[in-house]
């Protein structure tokens, strides 16, 4: 899988961020949940998933990415397992 930053509600990478696959999905990097109220509300979550917690402001960089990754100051394509970038 290749992977695309895509911007931060921390402005360096941190959380939460937003990335893009090459597979037109995104990854969402969050909080992970662990109110058990929240939980309780949302129910049975399948082994393997969980559920995380982003800002609605970091949804915007879903349809309008930086063109800048400020966590290393390079160009936004990153990749995974040593791959080269997109």
């Amino acid at each position: 899988m290749r992977v695309q930053y895509l911007g931060s509600g921390s402005g360096e990478g941190g959380s939460p961020t937003l990335f893009a696959t090459d597979r037109d999905t995104i990854l969402v990097q969050g909080y992970v949940v662990t109110d058990p109220q929240a939980l309780s509300d949302i129910g049975e979550v399948p082994d393997g998933e969980t559920v995380v917690e982003i800002t609605r402001e970091i949804l915007r960089f879903a349809d309008e990415p930086l063109t800048v990754d400020p966590r290393n100051n390079r160009q936004r394509a990153t990749s995974t397992e040593g791959q080269e970038a997109l």
